[in-house]
């Protein structure tokens, strides 16, 4: 596109798109998503036992837990645990070769972890894990 100038010259509009405020705003939403981030994963408050065997997690992986008020999450959302079935079947295609992990609160009921532990059980997840905390190594043994 061209304009005529007062002079009478013939002058180019410049086409080029000015990217800096882009990039300043691009980094200044990186900046405030890798702060939030951290704050984001939190999760439930579980106090887990303390076991002397315990496996690293090294990947991804479903996780139910049961806080000291005996509500069950799936993940961090809540879920009625007659619902656990159908939600793990919906988050999981394979049951057979996904493994689930339950995490419960010490203080937690034992017919509690046991009806939680029998609904994955029926929705046909045999490859369930129960997560623990290591002992304290004070280098005393009792």
């Amino acid at each position: 596109m061209a304009f005529t100038a007062s002079n009478g010259r013939t002058q180019t509009s410049i086409a080029d798109i000015n990217i800096t405020p882009l990039v300043d705003v691009v980094l200044v939403l990186l900046i405030i998503f890798m702060v939030t981030a951290p704050v984001l994963q939190s999760g439930i408050d579980v106090a887990v036992p303390k076991t002397r065997t315990v496996k690293q997690i090294t990947e991804e992986r479903l996780v139910l837990t049961i806080n000291k008020d005996q509500r069950v999450f799936l993940g961090n959302d809540p879920i009625n645990i007659n619902e656990i079935g159908g939600k793990l079947r919906q988050k999981i295609r394979d049951p057979r070769s996904q493994s689930i992990f339950v995490r419960a609160d010490e203080n937690v009921p034992f017919g509690a972890f046991a009806t939680v532990m029998d609904s994955v059980k029926q929705a046909g997840f045999n490859n369930v894990s129960i997560v623990t905390q290591p002992l304290e190594q004070n280098g005393s043994k009792r």
